[in-house]
């Protein structure tokens, strides 16, 4: 049992209470009249500060890693990407699954919100991968791209090993990405969307498929070597172009008629390199720092390609009119030709290595001269009319003769006077499997083509024949004029 000394009384609880009570009235209305003395900013920063000491701190540190850095995109947040889908567990609930037809292995990706445990060194790290809608930009900007969802990592760890984890576990990350990606490496075409992305566009990619190789080339053997040693060199050369001041960049200008393989050579320097494709359409470019933001988020080893630069768009004088919330007219700089020169080989061009530009045009004599200068275009490469040569590359592909045939010498004598690209005599080549229809179809190609090249220059020597005969008779009657003239001025001195 318990004496009753052991126990406060009634009377005393009531005292304590009504002191507390008292204590806590007075601290608040010292309070609401502190708070009228003292600024509101400065109250706030001192509320924190008490936050900042009595709350008790977090062991764990989290890493944040964005998709982008500003314009260009993140090696780690990619290399992230790639390392965690090696990393899946049973306890993970949902993942994203592709698979396109080329492709033997099914592509696994994470969905947002999914978390991944990853341990290294002993120490246990977690993986959570967050996406989360960005601002409302400007409706009435055309400019200004449309709602995108923006995406990082976070990754959380106990912050006493934090030296451990940026020294050492995000740099072996970026390595076996890196072996991960050239294990199951294929090669990419990468093309714009304007519907998303940094300033309204960015890259979207699909696998690169094309199966041309410089074998299968209906070119020149001469001109075949020149460019494959050239391609050697310069992917051999990373020490010299850092000795010299160079960008590590190379730039080809590829000019000809419609259908003489420009295309084809690009796949097939792609995939002689093992070069991703990035396919830069100068028409949806609108603005010079579109097309820096293009280029910064491009990879390295890769050929950037811009096809019929003669005719994608105006230069220099490319502006849109467009106006402000006042109505008033203002015009905003565009895409100039000093903006794609020093893309090509300013500043800008320094931000990658193993960069090959390629341009293709039909007609080499309407590109300004400020761009087939060397260090824009290095190497001009003239695809040409199929050539004999060309033409048994081709039997060879689509028929598969690698010797003679009875129709080889018409067909060879016929190429030597008359023009026709590889591409025509190709689709005659697909046209039958039986080589004897196959061929006469292209003797008959090339005659047609004779006929019609004959027809054509009879037709002009005839115009020049018409303008020449003008041109005599204009003369005559000057000349006739000149001498009437001549005799009235000597009538004139002798009536005198």
């Amino acid at each position: 049992m318990f004496s009753g000394k052991e126990f406060p009384s009634s009377s005393s609880f009531l005292a304590a209470y009504a002191s507390m009570a008292g204590s806590i009235i007075m601290a608040q209305s010292i309070a609401n009249q502190l708070s009228h003395l003292i600024p509101h900013h400065i109250r706030s920063y001192l509320l924190s500060t008490l936050r900042y000491f009595f709350k008790p701190q977090s062991p764990i540190l989290t890493l944040v890693i964005d998709e982008s850095t500003g314009i260009a995109r993140n090696q780690v947040y990619d290399a992230s990407e790639t390392y965690l889908c090696t990393k899946v567990s049973p306890n993970t609930k949902r993942l994203k699954i592709s698979k396109t037809p080329s492709e033997k292995n099914l592509t696994i990706k994470l969905e947002k919100g999914e978390k991944i445990v990853d341990n290294y060194e002993g120490v246990e790290l977690q993986w959570r991968l967050v996406f989360a809608e960005a601002e409302k930009n400007d409706s009435h900007n055309p400019f200004q791209p449309r709602n995108v969802e923006k995406r990082w990592f976070e990754l959380s760890f106990h912050r006493d090993h934090k030296e451990t984890i940026l020294g050492s576990y995000i740099p072996y990350i970026l390595e076996k990405a890196k072996s991960i990606k050239e294990e199951v490496r294929v090669l990419k075409m990468h093309t714009l969307n304007s519907s998303q992305g940094y300033g309204g566009i960015k890259w979207e990619s699909i696998n690169l498929e094309h199966p041309a190789t410089f074998e299968t080339l209906a070119m020149e053997p001469d001109l075949k070597s020149i460019v494959i040693e050239d391609l050697n060199r310069f992917v051999k050369r990373k020490d010299f172009y850092k000795r010299v001041g160079r960008a590590w960049k190379r730039g080809y200008l590829l000019y000809g008629p419609p259908g003489t393989g420009k295309s084809s050579l690009v796949a097939a320097m792609a995939n002689h390199l093992k070069f991703d494709v990035y396919d830069l359409q100068l028409a949806n470019i609108m603005r010079d720092s579109d097309l820096r933001r293009l280029f910064l988020a491009t990879g390295n080893r890769s050929i950037l390609v811009i096809e019929d630069i003669d005719c994608s768009l105006d230069l220099p004088d490319r502006r849109q009119v467009s106006k402000d919330g006042d109505g008033r007219k203002q015009q905003d700089v565009q895409l100039t030709l000093s903006g794609l020169l020093n893309f090509i080989d300013g500043l800008w061009s320094s931000c990658g290595d193993e960069r090959i530009i390629i341009f293709t045009t039909n007609h080499r004599d309407r590109l300004d001269p400020a761009l087939l200068r060397p260090g824009r275009m290095d190497m001009h490469i003239h695809m040409s009319y199929c050539t004999t040569h060309g033409f048994r590359v081709l039997a060879s592909n689509y028929l598969g003769i690698n010797g003679y045939h009875t129709l080889f010498g018409e067909i060879e004598d016929l190429m030597k006077t008359t023009e026709v690209t590889p591409a025509q005599v190709a689709e005659e080549l697909m046209k039958s499997e039986d080589s004897n229809i196959a061929l006469e179809g292209v003797v008959k190609l090339l005659k047609r083509k004779k006929l019609e090249g004959d027809e054509l220059f009879d037709e002009g020597a005839k115009k020049v024949g018409i303008q020449e005969a003008k041109r005599q008779k204009v003369g005559n009657k000057r000349r006739v004029s000149v001498r009437i003239n001549s005799g009235r001025k000597t009538n004139k001195k002798r009536c005198s």
